[in-house]
């Protein structure tokens, strides 16, 4: 397969090399990442100012890459639309460092950088190591080479895979729904030399259905692999009908 590989946490880190390594025999790869971290930029795309690329080279390996001055979403829409030869098979964003679960989601480079990757119509993956004190990406990489080689062509174009894969041997794989995160404590209130308040943006993870066994916090915690299909339509199907009789209420029409 012909395989885009991008990232969050910077073209040079180990996840992404790592994803590389296991990848780079079997498959065709390119890498475009930015050029440094780029954590929780969303899906913000640069506009403001040209984009500068940089060519990598990987000794002793056939991969390509190009480290980008921009956000994850504008390394793979680069590289859609730009760098690679021909359209990729896959997209694959991460290994990250750290997890991505539940509404974090909205907030990630990683799984912005895949969803960049559906909106064109290319099957993916957002993949990370659900730790910030492990760094051991290895099993990680195997377990994303093996769901490759039997998966990869079957994976839905309009639907992105998030994958969490915890620090120890995991125990299984679950599919699981988006768990739903909140913060608590976010901001710590300072005060500068000059006597003048900043704030500095942190936060402790608080997850209103920690129970709930069919979500990816739970799965996660309890040693399972998780693996959430997602989408970019955010439209609420559900709620449409109950919707349009409202607003013939509102402009006075019968129900």
């Amino acid at each position: 397969m012909r395989i885009l590989i991008s990232n969050d946490d910077g073209i040079e880190a180990e996840g992404i090399n790592q994803l590389r390594v296991f990848l780079q025999e079997d498959h065709e790869l390119f890498v475009v990442a930015p050029d440094r971290e780029r954590s929780a930029t969303g899906h913000k795309i640069t506009m403001d100012r040209p984009l500068r690329v940089k060519e990598r080279i990987y000794p002793g390996s056939k991969t390509k890459g190009w480290a980008v001055d921009g956000t994850p979403a504008d390394c793979v829409k680069l590289g859609l639309e730009a760098l690679l030869p021909a359209p990729p098979d896959l997209v694959i964003s991460g290994i990250n460092f750290g997890p991505n679960l539940g509404t974090d989601v909205l907030y990630s480079g990683t799984v912005s950088a895949a969803i960049e990757g559906i909106i064109n119509g290319v099957p993916a993956l957002a993949v990370s190591l659900a730790s910030y004190e492990y760094h051991d990406f290895s099993e990680a990489g195997k377990f994303i080479k093996e769901l490759v080689a039997k998966l990869g062509r079957d994976i839905a174009k309009n639907s992105l895979l998030n994958i969490n894969i915890p620090p120890c041997r995991p125990r299984g794989i679950k599919v699981t729904k988006l768990g739903q995160r909140r913060y608590i404590n976010i901001f710590d209130k300072r005060i500068d030399p000059r006597g003048k308040v900043y704030f500095w943006m942190g936060g402790e993870p608080f997850d209103l259905d920690e129970k709930d066994p069919d979500t990816d916090v739970w799965v996660v915690r309890e040693g399972y692999t998780s693996i959430t299909p997602l989408h970019f339509d955010f439209t609420d199907h559900g709620f449409i009908s109950n919707l349009k009789t409202m607003i013939k209420k509102l402009e006075g029409e019968p129900s």
